[in-house]
């Protein structure tokens, strides 16, 4: 069995989580097949949304993962979430489920509160999760309230330094929400520590996407459901 990895952004502590969550979901002679093009975060950050030539080149990638023989794709980039929802119905039609790692995500910070602190450290990644946060929402009959927290100057940092950032902002959001949704999978490493400092229940999306990704391997008949 063979799954694809999809990522735009690279920082070797993101493709660490990732795949240390999906390997934790299943079984141990499944193959990884990693793309990655971190062109396309540059481009979109740069034009401030998805452009076409951004979508274009995601696409790509999600079909050469399928003609390499991919059994289920996961995309690692919620700044480009909304590519992989546009192409759900091919997905159908080929057989390999394309899953976004922050969907299940969204839908556990919606069951966990009302009130939903988003933290990211890029607008054009902030503004898609809190859209999926409200698509869910209303998928699952409920309303909620989002708080903002886009973490400015987080780049260049080492990990000791970013904690410290996000501590900063997640304790001026904590006392406004129930949860905090962690935007972007590269401040997953963080997670346990803000929950720590801010006695929140505190989500990032690597776990949640593994999780997703082998529900979709299950639904295939793939593998077991555990």
């Amino acid at each position: 069995m063979k799954v694809a990895l999809v990522y735009t952004g690279v920082t070797p502590e993101l493709i660490e989580l990732v795949e240390r969550e999906v390997k934790s979901q299943l079984p141990a002679d499944t193959e990884l097949l990693s793309y990655k093009d971190p062109t396309i975060i540059a481009d979109v950050v740069k034009a401030g949304h998805v452009t076409t030539a951004c979508a274009a080149r995601l696409v790509t990638m999600f079909m050469q993962a399928a003609q390499d023989g991919a059994d289920a794709i996961l995309n690692i980039c919620s700044s480009v979430g909304e590519v992989a929802d546009s192409v759900q119905d091919l997905a159908k039609y080929i057989g390999v489920p394309i899953v976004r790692i922050d969907e299940e995500m969204c839908r556990e910070a919606v069951r966990s509160g009302v009130r939903i602190g988003v933290m990211a450290t890029l607008p054009t990644t902030l503004n898609p999760t809190k859209g999926t946060v409200l698509r869910v929402a209303r998928e699952m009959n409920k309303q909620v309230e989002m708080v903002d927290a886009l973490v400015e100057g987080g780049f260049g940092l080492n990990q000791d330094e970013f904690k410290a950032l996000m501590t900063k902002y997640a304790q001026e959001i904590a006392p406004q929400v129930d949860v905090i949704l962690f935007a972007q999978g590269s401040m997953a490493y963080a997670e346990e520590y803000i929950a720590e400092k801010t006695g929140k229940v505190v989500l990032s999306s690597p776990r949640f996407g593994a999780i997703a990704l082998r529900r979709a391997l299950e639904a295939k008949g793939l593998i077991p459901q555990k």
